[in-house]
């Protein structure tokens, strides 16, 4: 049997498909874990953000009311 006969080539072709199906299964859990790994470091950082603005606003109230300064007027 020199030649493989067509089901032979079909079932070598299945075989490979389910290996392929298998690795990309296993890519595809591995690159939702990251994708939930990155919403939740993402999520703290909005926190953190948020937590911040409000510290920097917080101090803002407590600087004193000054006037603005105005800009020398050019001669014309």
């Amino acid at each position: 049997m020199a030649n493989p006969t067509q089901i032979e080539q079909i079932t070598e072709r299945v075989d490979r498909l389910l290996v392929r199906h298998e690795e990309l299964q296993r890519t595809n859990a591995l690159l939702a874990q990251q994708v939930e790994l990155l919403t939740h470091e993402r999520d703290s950082l909005k926190s953190r953000l948020g937590a911040a603005r409000s510290r920097v606003d917080a101090l803002l109230e407590r600087l004193p009311e000054t006037a603005m300064p105005t800009s020398p007027k050019d001669p014309a």
